[in-house]
């Protein structure tokens, strides 16, 4: 038993002390001048190994004449791997030093490797093909290039010049002035008792006026009616505008109305004389109808639109299409100088 356990011990100590194993595969071995070749470092070891890499940095020098580019670090079918990326710019055979590297704390390294740098040849059998360096020299001038920008220009210019037209021809004709103008109004019950106090001040009650005082008062309440009623009291005879007014009148003031209208009519048509109190009763009869149907309650302010004639219209109607063709003017020149500006900057720039 003890001679088994030795044995398995002696194995154990055997494996433990056998270094991991790593190598160096380069790729491609030959390269030509500014190319670039990669070291593939792979440890033969489990992923979770610890593996200390060479610390190896861009734009270092591996060996003198060739440059690392970059290295990256992954893992390769369950093998640490690091990928070490060369670059050399002077042709001849570059042996390449082996890599130091310690996996789980014991310092093991790659096996040397070679990189051939192959210059590019020349036929120097004619050396008359060969030019040296040039000097620095302007791009030559190229009518393409810059047409664009100069027909874009000659628009610009031609557009700026019609809307300082344009807008010497707006400003010289003077906007109309449309104002609107709020009126005052008299309501029609107001109207009618102002008419009825002119009528009483003229004292045309005397029996040789009787004819005028009662075509006055008749029309100014036809007046009344027609504005306050709405309909054309004006053009209708006085049965006719009772028979209107039947629907929406007191009775008794009806009545006397209608009492009022006849006596004007036998006055104005059949030379009927009245008496003075007649007349008074009539005039009363006239006051009591207006202030039984009046409304108060209305607005006394009326807004009066202007009424433009049509050449004033016309007027309007160029100064709007001169303003909206100036804007456009506007907007386009705006359009075309930063589209020159641009255009500039890349010939230029």
């Amino acid at each position: 038993m003890s001679k088994k356990i030795a044995l398995i011990l002696y194995t154990l100590f055997i494996f433990g002390t056998v270094e991991a194993q790593v190598t160096a595969k380069i790729d491609p071995i030959e390269m030509m001048i500014g190319e670039q070749a990669t070291v593939t470092l792979t440890v033969d070891a489990n992923e979770d190994a610890k593996v200390e890499w060479p610390k190896l940095q861009s734009r270092q020098l591996l060996v003198p004449g060739v440059e690392i580019v970059k290295c990256q670090q992954t893992t390769v079918d369950g093998h640490p791997t690091m990928v070490v990326t060369l670059t050399s710019f002077d042709g001849k055979l570059y042996p390449l030093p082996p890599f130091k590297m310690k996996v789980n704390g014991k310092e093991v390294q790659t096996n040397e490797l070679a990189l051939k740098v192959v210059e590019m040849e020349v036929d120097t059998t004619q050396l008359e093909k060969f030019f040296g360096p040039k000097d620095v020299q302007d791009n030559p001038f190229a009518w393409s290039d810059w047409s664009p920008s100069f027909w874009m220009t000659v628009v610009m210019l031609v557009l700026i010049a019609v809307g300082i037209w344009l807008y010497r021809r707006l400003k010289a004709n003077k906007p109309i002035m449309a104002h609107i103008k709020i009126v005052k109004r008299l309501l029609p019950h107001q109207k009618a008792m102002k008419e009825i106090e002119l009528i009483k001040a003229d004292r045309m009650m005397s029996s040789e006026n009787q004819k005028e005082y009662y075509t006055k008062l008749t029309d100014t309440l036809r007046k009344y009616i027609e504005e306050r009623y709405g309909f054309s009291a004006m053009e209708m005879t006085s049965t006719e505008i009772i028979e209107r007014l039947m629907s929406t009148g007191d009775q008794q003031s009806l009545d006397e109305l209608r009492q009022l209208f006849m006596t004007a009519d036998l006055v104005k048509f059949a030379k009927y004389s009245t008496m003075i109190n007649e007349n008074d009763a009539n005039l009363v009869s006239a006051i009591d109808f207006i202030n039984q149907t009046k409304l108060e309650n209305q607005p006394t302010e009326e807004v009066q639109k202007p009424v433009l004639s049509e050449a004033d219209q016309r007027m309007q109607k160029q100064r709007r299409v001169l303003k909206t063709v100036i804007w456009g003017i506007v907007v386009v020149v705006t359009v075309l100088f930063c589209l020159i500006a641009y255009n500039l900057y890349q010939l230029l720039g």
